[in-house]
C-alpha cells in the first residue's frame, strides 16, 4: 500500500454519503433553531397582547396554539424537505 492510497477513501460513495449528511445536519440544525425561537420568542413577545379571547389572555392562546401550529409546520417541512433531499441523492446514484 502506498502512501497516497490512504488519501483515498476505500468506498467510491463516501463522499456522496458525506454531502448528503452535511445537507441533512443543516437542515435539522436550521429547523431546531427555528422551533427554539418560536418556542421562546413567541412566549416571551406573546405577554405584550393584553385582551381576553375566550375567556383566557390573547397570549395563552398564541403561545400554547400558535407554537403548536408552528412545531406541526416545521415536522410538515422537515420531512418534505427530507424526501426531496433523499430523492435528488437516489436519483445521483443511479
Amino acid at each position: 500500500m502506498k502512501l497516497h492510497d490512504l488519501d483515498q477513501p476505500s468506498d467510491p460513495a463516501e463522499p456522496r454519503r458525506r454531502r448528503y449528511w452535511r445537507r441533512m445536519q443543516r437542515l435539522s440544525a436550521a429547523l431546531l433553531l427555528l422551533w427554539a425561537l418560536v418556542g421562546f420568542g413567541l412566549s416571551y413577545f406573546a405577554r405584550a397582547l393584553s385582551f381576553t379571547f375566550f375567556g383566557w389572555p390573547f397570549s395563552f392562546w398564541v403561545a400554547s396554539q400558535g407554537a403548536l401550529l408552528v412545531f406541526l409546520l416545521i415536522v410538515c417541512a422537515y420531512a418534505w424537505a427530507t424526501r426531496r433531499l433523499d430523492e435528488s441523492f437516489s436519483e445521483e446514484r443511479g
